[in-house]
């Protein structure tokens, strides 16, 4: 079952500040995450939930990543 869009949006948000709380030095990777979003300056981009479940997996996975090297 697919979430709905507000709780992923909770979740990237969580994410988001548990990086910038607890892992402030992988703030610089978030843009690079954030690039597989489609441009907000496009009016015709939207976001779907399978990009927002696509950018939350590689929040949860870079976040995972760096708690086992460090």
């Amino acid at each position: 079952m697919m979430k709905e869009t507000q709780q992923i949006l909770t979740e990237i948000a969580t994410v988001t500040r548990e990086i910038e709380d607890n892992y402030p030095e992988l703030m610089k990777y978030l843009n690079e995450t954030r690039s597989t979003l489609p441009e907000g300056s496009n009016a015709s981009a939207t976001l779907n939930k399978e990009d927002l479940e696509n950018y939350l997996s590689q929040l949860k996975e870079l976040v995972s990543k760096y708690k086992k090297e460090h």
